[in-house]
């Protein structure tokens, strides 16, 4: 799928607090908890529990919120498709980091185990 100007714009806009609890939806209904959420979360970030909080709280943007991060130097390691567009492929770095946070919350949610999600490799 080709990304346009305006899904980076919707996507940079889009607020990290509405899309956190469905992520927190989507992983508690697959059997996982917030306790990975958080983990996963806090790999790609940098960001732990008590700043994701804070972050939520305060209703960032996910411009905002991964101007703040510190992304993990393996992100690049996160491969695939997600909402079809192939990760590998998107050119502008914000769209491509809020779908690696996308694809790692998938992964997690479909039960991979959480040292293929982390690709501490």
């Amino acid at each position: 799928m080709k990304v346009t100007p305006e899904h980076n714009e919707r996507m940079a806009k889009m607020s990290f607090a509405t899309v956190y609890p469905l992520y927190i939806t989507k992983v508690e209904r697959k059997g996982r908890t917030v306790e990975e959420l958080n983990h996963v979360i806090k790999w790609l970030t940098g960001f732990d529990e008590k700043a994701i909080k804070a972050l939520v709280n305060k209703g960032v943007s996910f411009e905002e919120f991964f101007k703040k991060a510190k992304l993990n130097p393996n992100a690049n390691l996160i491969t695939g498709v997600i909402c079809g567009y192939r990760i590998e492929e998107l050119e502008n770095p914000l769209t491509k980091k809020i779908r690696y946070m996308d694809k790692l919350v998938d992964e997690l949610a479909k039960g991979k185990k959480m040292e293929k999600i982390l690709r501490n490799g």
